[in-house]
């Protein structure tokens, strides 16, 4: 029996190129068949390498402090706690006030306004002893400090202290007031501005320039020197694109908090963000998991996360 002619027809019209498209499509169908295969294999069996490496004494983490540990600027605070302290008037209360309202509005630290919060409180301690001011400052990290520490960024810090690396915070505000506070977090040290004092009392000056955008990777450069530190096992930690210096110096930078610009620039190096500032997740890039611990935005699970990877 004869084959229709409408069959017959198309049977005949399977050219070179219709022989090509049908096996272009089957090795495009095979390919993405492994591909999806090797991503399940991958999802299912490959684990992110643990951060931070437990043990590893050449690897440390430097914080900066000011809305990266701490909600706004520990200068401000400290001067809220010498005018209670009848350091001086109302006027000199009103500028701390604008500038930190000009901080947390901007989220950013402008240059003009930190050199002019630090000339006001170089000019409110002259004359005063430095064992006065560090008691002073004690009583004022518990009163205008302590609450206003990010648990988010407290369990990161935690989490390098856990696995036997050495914390320092790297700030522009002064060494004595940064010093208190490493303290209090039980890190391990404080690197900050230093104020001249001549037999134990303020002169009001500084010693060199504010710890301050390449100041501070000088610094954290130097202390790596010294501690025989390996600044690509090291990470790093701020809110502001001033910090850029710091960030790029070590293996594991991260953008907490950060301001437009660094935000902008983390994305574009495929650094890793932490945001503790909405209720919002973090955006991720990158984040190892060990280190991803309170990536939740608001910082309380962090800190119960913490615990439990604790226990």
């Amino acid at each position: 029996m004869a084959l229709p002619a409408w069959l017959t027809s198309r049977k005949r019209s399977a050219t070179a190129r219709s022989v090509l498209a049908g096996e272009a499509a089957a090795e495009a169908a095979r390919k993405q068949e492994l591909e999806l295969a090797a991503e399940r294999e991958e999802a299912a069996g490959a684990e992110e390498p643990e951060f931070p490496v437990v043990g590893d004494v050449r690897a440390a983490a430097f914080f900066d402090l000011d809305n990266t540990v701490m909600q706004g600027a520990a200068l401000f605070h400290f001067g809220r706690g010498l005018y209670k302290r009848k350091f001086f008037r109302k006027r000199e209360l009103a500028r701390f006030a604008w500038q930190q309202t000009y901080f947390r509005l901007a989220g950013s630290e402008n240059a003009d306004h930190m050199q002019d919060a630090r000339e006001s409180a170089l000019s409110i301690v002259k004359g005063h002893r430095v064992a006065e001011l560090m008691a002073i400052g004690e009583e004022i990290y518990d009163e205008y400090m302590a609450g206003r520490i990010w648990p988010g960024t407290r369990a990161l810090a935690q989490a390098h202290l856990d696995a036997g690396q050495k914390v320092w915070l790297v700030t522009a505000a002064p060494v004595e007031t940064a010093t208190i506070i490493a303290r209090r977090l039980g890190l391990t040290g404080a690197l900050g501005t230093v104020a001249e004092s001549v037999g134990g009392v303020y002169t009001g000056r500084l010693v060199g320039e504010p710890l301050h955008g390449p100041a501070k990777a000088e610094a954290v450069r130097a202390l790596a020197a010294a501690e025989g530190l390996d600044l690509d096992r090291c990470a790093a930690y701020s809110d502001s694109a001033n910090d850029i210096p710091m960030l790029s110096l070590v293996g594991y930078p991260y953008a907490i908090n950060p301001d437009s610009r660094l935000r902008a620039h983390a994305r574009e190096m495929g650094w890793r963000l932490r945001d503790y500032r909405t209720g919002r997740k973090a955006a991720k890039v990158g984040i190892p998991a060990a280190a991803g611990v309170g990536a939740l935005a608001g910082g309380a699970a962090a800190a119960v996360a913490v615990q439990r990877r604790r226990r």
